[in-house]
């Protein structure tokens, strides 16, 4: 997300205050994982925006937009060839396009990422993430708080 905000974002959507962003319950990103909102919140105070979040119920990831809107074209893109490097894989993703507007931009990341972290001992407790009154298990914003 912050790679695309810096690189995308600000310019495309300079008078933005606010980021909605559509997550399924899988993965690292899960809406019980407590170190995922302890990262958005970092997020937000970096780059100063609020973010919210709005998971898909599990199981219910299907109703995403981007599983119909983007995965059918990248998959188009990418017919028939062989992954032999990741070069490969992000040169094709990247080419994608539609006659209707749909631009995908890709890249790599050279991060690693570690694995087993845990969120500050006391972030439960101080954590600013308010949660919405419908739904507040997979619905919260993280607004930018001050240094």
């Amino acid at each position: 997300m912050r790679q695309w905000w810096f690189n995308y974002g600000q310019t495309e959507y300079p008078n933005s205050t606010q980021l909605l962003l559509l997550c399924d319950c899988g993965g690292s990103n899960n809406a019980r994982y407590y170190i995922f909102k302890e990262d958005l919140q970092k997020l937000s105070n970096e780059l100063n925006i609020e973010i919210r979040i709005a998971h898909y119920p599990p199981y219910t990831s299907k109703y995403n937009p981007i599983e119909h809107r983007l995965f059918p074209h990248m998959t188009r893109a990418c017919k028939g060839a062989i992954f032999k490097t990741v070069e490969i894989a992000n040169n094709l993703i990247g080419k994608t396009s539609t006659s209707k507007g749909l631009k995908v931009f890709s890249s790599i990341l050279e991060k690693t990422f570690e694995t087993g972290r845990q969120y500050a001992d006391d972030f439960k407790e101080n954590m600013k993430i308010k949660f919405d009154d419908f739904l507040p298990k997979w619905n919260y914003v993280a607004t930018p708080t001050e240094p």
